[in-house]
């Protein structure tokens, strides 16, 4: 395995506003050798966005997730993101062009184009999958002088996601996302995802707790309507309890309350494991 370190920046130019900074965002690659009797093995490749509603990037869901999915014979690359007061859609085009890049080093790092999965947990999830219902929107690949495809995603896994703006809205999130714009109502519809899903979207891996306190369980509830509506392939795991931001739900990922601990959630990532592999049936 090898680890790599990559620098994406976003212009202002790019974005179209004034950055608060103009540090990038940092990609990191976990990769797999190529294997002597299988050198022409194509392997999913996953892009990680950690969540910490848009304040910053918890480490709970970053290496231990990106460990399991290496195991699995994936090639995974973990964004670390830009976070306030850095705005929309600094970060979505940063994980845009990380999406890009993986793409561009696809035959170099044996990676199957046909299964690049953006990862998302929390406010990472609404990162994740905004990309992948706005990868097609000239907004989004014009100003990186991308072709729509090159940015696209072809599935997604969504882990107790921040979906929408709206009475079940994580609203610290979308504070921290918008900034002084959090008011704009054109805006906050374009960021609320219950109302972008459409054909474009990725198929869907998307799981929730029911008693989730900090971003209700509606968040996901609200997107399977919307993609059902759409036509897009889903599977979908609401499991009865377990609070936010379990990550793994294993014991390393758990601080010493031992809250994040929950047996019974900890299955999600073999099925999620289990929804990729579906795409070689396909």
């Amino acid at each position: 395995m090898n680890i790599k370190h990559f620098n994406i920046m976003v212009t202002e130019q790019e974005c179209g506003h004034a950055r608060a900074s103009l540090k990038p965002a940092d990609l990191t690659a976990y990769l797999l050798d190529r294997l002597p009797h299988k050198p022409e093995l194509l392997r999913p490749a996953v892009v990680l966005c950690a969540g910490g509603g848009y304040g910053f990037v918890s480490p709970r869901e970053d290496q231990p997730v990106a460990m399991e999915f290496l195991a699995a014979g994936c090639q995974v690359f973990s964004l670390h993101y830009s976070v306030a007061p850095e705005t929309f859609p600094v970060a979505l085009m940063e994980l845009a062009k990380s999406v890009a890049f993986v793409k561009s080093h696809a035959r170099e790092w044996n990676i199957d184009t046909d299964r690049i999965i953006v990862c998302g947990f929390s406010a990472g999830g609404h990162l994740a999958a905004c990309l992948g219902m706005m990868w097609n929107r000239e907004f989004l690949y014009g100003p990186l002088n991308a072709a729509p495809e090159d940015i696209q995603p072809t599935g997604m896994i969504l882990c107790y996601p921040v979906i929408t703006s709206g009475e079940f809205g994580h609203k610290r999130s979308f504070e921290q996302l918008l900034g002084d714009r959090a008011g704009d109502p054109r805006l906050r519809e374009l960021v609320s995802l219950e109302l972008q899903a459409g054909q474009q979207t990725p198929r869907t891996f998307l799981w929730h707790t029911w008693t989730d306190q900090s971003v209700p369980v509606e968040n996901s509830l609200l997107l399977a309507q919307a993609l059902k509506k759409a036509g897009v392939s889903l599977e979908i795991h609401i499991y009865p309890s377990g609070r936010h931001g379990l990550s793994l739900a294993t014991d390393e990922v758990s601080d010493s309350t031992g809250d994040c601990l929950v047996p019974h959630c900890q299955g999600w990532m073999e099925l999620a494991k289990e929804w990729i592999k579906e795409k070689d049936r396909e």
